[in-house]
């Protein structure tokens, strides 16, 4: 099963690359593991939020697929501990699912029509996090779900 993190506009700050890549570079002994970037919207200032959610949106939704499972990364979502975390992919890993998709929206959360198609909703936690942090985050715990799925001793308890 391949796991993908969609996310809007690039990573621009170093340090969250780095420790991005770190993660993906390890994540490759386990999982197929992909972050597709989509585009900044153009002349974003010029729109209203929902104007802005809707045409990403219009993205993200090109970018799953029929048969992908899609978790929206939302603050109204569940929160797992790391070994719960762990146990859901495990789930979806013999479930026979081909990709699971995570997504991270933009400033102004998802348009309607994202929520419909979105099969569950995650949060990572109750705090605001800005979202280039979230895909290191997120990524981190992928990694993690996957030591701990093997026994191996990155995860303490």
């Amino acid at each position: 099963m391949e796991i993908t993190l969609i996310t809007i506009g690039r990573t621009s700050i170093p340090y969250i690359v780095e420790g991005i890549e770190e993660y993906r570079t390890r994540l490759r002994r386990y999982t197929p593991y992909e972050i597709v970037t989509l585009p900044d919207i153009r002349n974003a200032r010029k729109l209203t939020h929902e104007q802005q959610k809707e045409a990403e949106g219009k993205q993200i939704l090109e970018a799953v697929g029929k048969s992908d499972f899609v978790f929206l990364l939302d603050e109204r979502g569940r929160q797992y501990k790391s070994t719960d975390f762990a146990t859901l992919l495990q789930k979806k890993m013999s479930s026979g699912l081909k990709r699971l998709v995570f997504v991270v929206g933009g400033p102004y959360g998802f348009s309607k029509e994202v929520y419909d198609r979105a099969d569950a909703l995650f949060s990572l936690s109750l705090m605001t996090f800005n979202h280039e942090m979230v895909r290191l985050f997120f990524t981190e715990q992928v990694y993690r779900a996957m030591t701990i799925l093997r026994g191996e001793p990155y995860h303490h308890e």
